[in-house]
């Protein structure tokens, strides 16, 4: 039986990364997320890896994009205001079809707001963030072990698609302690044909680009990777679903606020209402079925939301505007408490008998 250790979130995506073979970490200090940077910056020079403390996140990200070409597991973290500078390097990133780890520890915005939790980042993971078409696979981790995990998952996805991953964690996942079973070490396994990595002149030369001069050649790039895309939304597709199959009220919340509904849900079952939650663990690609599957006997959504309200847009859209969706919902730093959702839960179920 594996050993669990007492962990920081944002520490146990350090040593998972390290275990799933990363060996290259760039960032720049900003809170919640520091205790990432700092476990790296202890842990890398003694396993034979680099850290480095860049002289701003737009450095650091394009000294992802710069090894990630070399095809080497490679990974930055920042919050909210760092992940706006990186926007740029992610999307050259995403043009030039690289696989990276970008981690954002969300704090409350707009601009430098505060430092507190805040899941006010969901537009700009989900919907681009960066100029042009493309997207990043998207995780939303709610326990310290889902901040292991799902870390080693990110890796293996960007990896296995050729597209740049992110692990959308709130500052209260990554700030909490809990137990953690950590992953085994393991070796990357995918090929990398298209890397920067030298010739021997046995081969000719690969090039790594986002620039294309040609509208009909960019044309055909965009259409080939979103075929890619398409397949990552057919198999790559994360939920959790809880007391849904005969729930009237289904509560949708990611990371720490899916964790408040789920203790709304059961106390809203005491009282007789058939409540359920569906816990987007990838919310690019979003888990539209399990939306539209609850929409056949649902009475109602509410969305559960550390913002003004951004993930109840793709609820909406998955229901096709079918049932009506309420948004619960704190800001500026602040979480729901149950009592908050099993009110808006109970409304719900009032206002539609």
């Amino acid at each position: 039986m594996s050993e669990k250790v007492l962990m920081k979130g944002n520490e146990a995506i350090a040593e998972a990364a390290i275990r799933a073979g990363c060996r290259h970490y760039f960032g720049y200090p900003i809170t919640p997320q520091t205790e990432l940077a700092a476990y790296m910056a202890k842990r890398m020079p003694k396993i034979g890896g680099v850290f480095l403390q860049a002289e701003s996140e737009i450095s650091a990200i394009n000294m992802v994009y710069g090894v990630s070409s070399a095809g080497k597991r490679v990974m930055t973290s920042s919050s909210s205001p760092g992940i706006s500078l990186k926007q740029e390097g992610i999307s050259y990133i995403a043009g030039s079809d690289l696989p990276a780890l970008i981690v954002n520890v969300e704090r409350g915005g707009p601009g430098l707001g505060g430092i507190q939790p805040s899941q006010a980042d969901y537009f700009q993971a989900t919907k681009g963030g960066g100029h042009g078409d493309y997207h990043l696979i998207v995780l939303t981790p709610a326990s310290v072990q889902e901040m292991a995990d799902l870390t080693a998952l990110a890796f293996d996805l960007a990896d296995r698609y050729r597209m740049p991953a992110m692990l959308l964690a709130d500052g209260t996942v990554g700030q909490m302690m809990e137990p953690v079973e950590l992953p085994a070490e393991s070796a990357p396994t995918v090929e990398k044909p298209w890397a920067v990595t030298g010739t021997g002149m046995a081969r000719p030369h690969n090039i790594v680009n986002s620039l294309y001069l040609q509208p009909d050649e960019l044309e055909r790039t965009n259409f080939e990777r979103f075929e890619r895309y398409k397949q990552v939304e057919e198999n790559e597709v994360r939920v959790e679903e809880f007391m849904t199959e005969d729930a009237d009220v289904v509560v949708v919340a990611f990371g720490i606020a899916a964790r408040v509904s789920k203790n709304a849900v059961v106390a809203a079952r005491k009282q007789g209402i058939k409540a359920g939650l569906i816990r987007p663990i990838t919310v690019w690609p979003f888990p539209k079925q399990a939306i539209e599957k609850a929409a056949a006997h649902a009475k109602g959504f509410i969305s559960v939301e550390l913002s003004m309200g951004q993930m109840i847009e793709d609820v909406k859209l998955a229901c096709a505007c079918s049932r009506p969706v309420a948004l619960c919902n704190r800001a500026g730093g602040m979480s729901p408490a149950p009592d908050q959702v099993l009110d808006a839960i109970i409304n719900m179920q009032g206002g539609n008998e």
